[in-house]
Formats: C-alpha cells, sequence, structure tokens
C-alpha cells in the first residue's frame, strides 16, 4: 500500500543541481513500464552509477531452487554505485589488481557509495523470513568486493509474491509460511544472484562522460582472458 522510493547518488556524472527531470519524464516512465526481460547497465536510476571505479548500473540474475514443497524463484536486481577497484574480485579472482589506474582512469570520487538491492521471490515466507533474506544479499555483495564502507548507503529489500491476499480486513486471512529448515536454497539462491547482478550491471554498462568527467567501463574480454587464466 505504500511505496519505497530509494536512491543512489550519481553526482560525479550527473548535474543533480539542474533539475532535468520533469513531470512529463516520470508520466513516459510510467507509461511505458512492462514485464519481461530487465534492461541492464546504462539505465534508469544506473544511468550515473560507478562502480568498482568503473562504469556501474542497474543489473539483475535469478535462480530456480527446489525445496520439498516444489520449486520457486529467487531474483535480484541491484543498482550498484559502491566500492574501490582493488576490491573487485570476480569468481574470486582479484581482478581489480589488474586494472590498474594507469591502465584505466579512475574517477575522482569517495571511497564509498552506495548499493541497492531488491530480492523478490514466489515462495511463501513471512515478514521475518523476508527479512532473513535480505540479510543473505550482503554475502554476494561481500564476494564482488562490497564491504559496506562508513558512509555507505547500503540498501537491502526483500519481498514474497507467495501469499495471494484478499484486499479486505473484513475476515480472517489463510497463510502459507515455507519452513524455516528449507530457507536454505533460498539462502544460497540470494548469495548467487546478487554477486552475478553486480557483475552484470558492470558488464553491461558503457563508457559516460558526464558533469565532472568519465567513467570507463570494464574491459569484458581483458576481463575474461585474466580470469580464466588465472
Amino acid at each position: 500500500m505504500l511505496p519505497v522510493v530509494t536512491e543512489t547518488y550519481d553526482g560525479f556524472l550527473n548535474d543533480i543541481n539542474a533539475f532535468h527531470l520533469t513531470e512529463d519524464h516520470v508520466e513516459q516512465a510510467i507509461a511505458s513500464a512492462s514485464g519481461g526481460i530487465v534492461a541492464e547497465g546504462n539505465v534508469g536510476g544506473g544511468t550515473g552509477m560507478v562502480c568498482h571505479e568503473f562504469k556501474g548500473g542497474i543489473g539483475t540474475s535469478s535462480r530456480i531452487v527446489t525445496t520439498p514443497f516444489g520449486q520457486y524463484v529467487v531474483g535480484v536486481l541491484v543498482q550498484a554505485n559502491y566500492g574501490m577497484r582493488e576490491l573487485l574480485r570476480v569468481n574470486g579472482v582479484p581482478v581489480g589488481k589488474h586494472f590498474p589506474i594507469d591502465m584505466i582512469p579512475s574517477p575522482k570520487r569517495p571511497k564509498d557509495g552506495s548499493i541497492i538491492i531488491i530480492v523478490a521471490t514466489d515462495a511463501p515466507l513471512l515478514p521475518t523470513q523476508c527479512k532473513r533474506l535480505a540479510q543473505r544479499a550482503t554475502i554476494g555483495l561481500a564476494r564482488v568486493g562490497g564491504t559496506g564502507h562508513d558512509g555507505s548507503g547500503d540498501i537491502f529489500l526483500a519481498f514474497s509474491t507467495g501469499n495471494a491476499l484478499p484486499d479486505t480486513s473484513a475476515r480472517l486471512r489463510d497463510l502459507q509460511m515455507l519452513p524455516h529448515a528449507q530457507m536454505n536454497p533460498l539462502f544460497d539462491a540470494t548469495a548467487e544472484a546478487t554477486e552475478e547482478a553486480i557483475l552484470n550491471a558492470m558488464t553491461s554498462a558503457e563508457t559516460m562522460t558526464g558533469y565532472r568527467g568519465t567513467v570507463y567501463a570494464l574491459p569484458t574480454h581483458e576481463l575474461a582472458d585474466f580470469v580464466l587464466s588465472s
């Protein structure tokens, strides 16, 4: 019933005091919203993002998990705008150190930042279980190299669509919940999908020149060669 609005700071690439967005832009965004594949990289709120000192943005990923009560989907969407280059990891490989500043310039920005991670599932969960799921996003973030520096505005939210509730308070409601002991596959899926969504955001993003300078994209070909040879 109540919308939640989040943000991450894009003041390096975007002149945030110029008020570029208008009411028409908002109405166009609502009118063009649709289901299906989510665009990644330099799109929407991810346009001005910087991640591990490379171009960041929007990223998504999902997993199908199997429990004794059936199969469920865990999906993750991130808006990645955080991190130091030297901490960047891909599949455990410290790739950030392979791309020093004298090879690929880094934007001048504070050594903190923020990330929004949204976890969605169709597994029937209660609010306390959604909170437990959101906490596991931290594991995926850490695998990529995010450590939550002082000043980071990290926001993790999770929700479940597993219970269809009537829009009325005039009757008792029957709720289902997955037993706590069966949540481990969902925890694993959240960590994996978060890690992949961040990497998808970075590998989908493109070099961008904005208000205060240029932020370069992560070089994917060199990245793949380095990871495979490590």
